[in-house]
């Protein structure tokens, strides 16, 4: 249901359970759209100039397919797009999501122990003025040792196939192995709140 009272509309491009999740708990109501592109055809060397590369063509895709809708509606009130990409970083490699079970559990494997990183960006658009500003946000996480039998657990479940490294720090099964996070959940989760607020009240 729309929230007529609030003065901008919010559409978050993304098809990420966990970032509508979180956008939710920042308290705001808004409409969801996907993008398509390619992400295997983007390249960039710096996991960071990636992210922001990524999230930059998603909102391009989802503008380019409003304009296509030509929805005019007869609402004032500015629209903000919300555009995010993460990818986790492991001994200087950037990793997305596992190709397959095999690399899922090399991934989960490597982590144990260890450590990894993750780089998320947030890019807003105000659709009505056509200001756009992005950032990027960096969180390390600390592993306990990861027992084979919950890595094939994970496995099996498969949740872990659908996401950047084969990282869900959430996930029930891996929270009691997480030593530490250098930043904050909701960055690894995909959406950091701080920098997205930011970048809203920037883009209005």
């Amino acid at each position: 249901m729309e929230d007529k009272t609030c003065p901008f509309k919010i559409i978050l491009g993304s098809s990420s359970i966990a970032r509508r999740n979180i956008l939710a708990e920042m308290g705001y109501e808004f409409s969801l759209m996907s993008a398509d592109i390619d992400e295997k055809g983007i390249r960039k060397e710096k996991p960071e100039e990636l992210v922001m590369a990524l999230a930059e063509a998603k909102a391009d895709s989802i503008v380019s397919k409003l304009q296509t809708m030509n929805n005019q509606d007869k609402d004032e009130r500015p629209t903000i797009l919300i555009a995010a990409d993460t990818v986790v970083v492991y001994e200087g490699v950037v990793r997305e999501k596992p190709a397959n079970e095999k690399e899922a559990r090399e991934f989960i494997k490597g982590y144990s122990g260890g450590h990894a990183a993750t780089v998320g960006s947030v890019i807003v658009t105000n659709l009505k003025t056509g200001f756009r500003k992005g950032e990027w946000d960096r969180v390390k996480i600390y592993f306990h040792k990861i027992p084979d039998e919950i890595i094939e657990k994970l496995i099996e479940e498969g949740a872990v196939l659908h996401v950047a490294g084969g990282l869900i720090i959430e996930h029930p099964l891996i929270m009691p192995y997480v030593k530490e996070v250098v930043g904050t959940t909701d960055s690894v989760m995909g959406l950091p709140k701080a920098l997205t607020e930011k970048l809203i009240k920037e883009g209005l």
